[in-house]
């Protein structure tokens, strides 16, 4: 009896096919286990190679931050003799009163954030199993700060939600976005209910602590805050240190965690503010 030639034809690409098909699943499967390797290889090399975090804010950066805007020196030509003197713009009075104790009167009055400031955000993260830390901070504050004697009456600080920055642009469009939705909430907000006394006007290196007790406004949301702050003064400024502890929750904002970057359900604010008179 004839064999059919079409059939032996079918038979021969079935069989044909039936070899091809785990060469072809072996592609696909090494194909994954690429991707797989190179998105695990992205996560550590950022985790331990790209980020750049920086260290939480401390008294050591308040006092690099007061140094860092001693007023520059000026230099002044004479135009008969063609001689350059330098000069320097004198500070508000710090000097020694007769009794020992730092005069305070030339600090009463309001001052203004300088770009020395930073303030921002600390947030803890867990990213494919790897600690990581996210970081985000601005300079440009607007604000006010009054002084009488050694107490701060007025504390205001505003900050353009736009203006905070990671060292990852994802991270800051995802913060900026559906996380603090700064087209609706364009600022973060804080502002004291309560004077500080510290007690003292520092000078030098010294500095002093004391509590301070205000409202902190957040994606819309203004809760009380009470919390430690250290001050410093050098060269005519006035320098504030502190953090503020944030449940996300409190303020409206959901855990911040997405696809393989988890998060804590908290974190900091945390703040230098560098201070010149207004």
């Amino acid at each position: 009896m004839a064999t059919c030639q079409c059939c032996v034809v079918n038979d021969s690409d079935d069989a044909a096919a039936e070899r091809s098909r785990p060469r072809y699943l072996r592609w696909i499967l090494l194909g994954v286990g690429g991707l797989v390797v190179l998105a695990v290889g992205g996560i550590l090399l950022y985790v331990f190679v790209l980020n750049d975090s920086p260290d939480a804010l401390d008294a050591d950066d308040l006092g690099a931050a007061l140094t860092a805007t001693v007023p520059a020196v000026d230099a002044t030509t004479n135009s008969a003799t063609g001689d350059t003197t330098n000069t320097t713009t004198a500070p508000p009075a710090t000097t020694t009163a007769p009794d020992d104790t730092v005069a305070t009167d030339g600090f009463d009055g309001d001052w203004i954030p300088t770009e020395a400031s930073e303030f921002g955000y600390r947030v803890d993260e867990v990213i494919a199993g790897a600690n990581v830390t996210a970081v985000g901070r601005s300079n440009e504050i607007d604000g006010l700060l009054t002084i009488e004697g050694t107490t701060a009456t007025v504390v205001d600080i505003e900050v353009l939600i736009e203006n905070i920055t990671s060292d990852d642009s994802r991270r800051d469009a995802q913060f900026r976005g559906r996380i603090m939705n700064a087209d609706e909430f364009p600022t973060a907000e804080f502002g004291l209910t309560e004077p500080i006394d510290f007690g003292e006007i520092p000078t030098g290196d010294e500095q002093v602590t004391a509590t301070a007790v205000g409202e902190l406004t957040l994606r819309g949301v203004t809760n009380p805050v009470t919390f430690e702050v250290t001050a410093q003064t050098t060269a005519g400024q006035i320098g504030v240190l502190g953090a503020i502890p944030v449940v996300f929750e409190d303020y409206g904002i959901d855990n911040p965690s997405f696809g393989a970057i988890r998060t804590e359900d908290d974190g900091l604010v945390e703040f230098v503010l560098v201070f010149a008179p207004a």
